[in-house]
């Protein structure tokens, strides 16, 4: 298989940033990492947050455990804390963008490195290959 191949598998079934890093780009597959990170944080922060309200909810029977009133209970709540469902929009929005993108360019760099010869060496530089002539 080859190594753009293998990025781009590793950024779309692993985590965004990981075929960077397979590549040897540590700068960009750290920083597709820690966005993507952030956004995630943010989407599993404000989820919790909500269901931690919706259980209190119950708790303090305000409302039924029925599917019904749960089901209403959870759409009044995104209704009003709109703010709440736009940086949700925003940070899933945020996370699809750096996968695509961690996808797309790992399987780039991967191609160019392909084509142009190039080896990566452990400290991340990249040499053309050497040729014996002779022999």
């Amino acid at each position: 298989m080859q190594k753009s191949t293998k990025a781009a598998l590793l950024s779309a079934l692993i985590f965004p940033g990981a075929g960077h890093m397979y590549l040897k780009k540590y700068v960009r597959g750290i920083l597709l990492f820690a966005v993507s990170s952030l956004a995630l944080y943010s989407l599993i922060a404000k989820t919790v947050e909500s269901a931690l309200q919706i259980v209190d909810k119950i708790q303090s029977s305000y409302v039924e455990p029925d599917v019904a009133a749960l089901i209403e209970l959870v759409a009044k709540q995104l209704t009003d804390t709109g703010h709440g469902v736009m940086s949700l929009d925003f940070a899933l929005a945020i996370f699809t963008l750096c996968w695509l993108i961690g996808i797309i360019d790992s399987y780039r760099v991967g191609s160019v490195l392909e084509k142009n010869g190039l080896k990566i060496h452990l400290n991340g530089t990249a040499k053309e290959p050497r040729y014996r002539l002779g022999r």
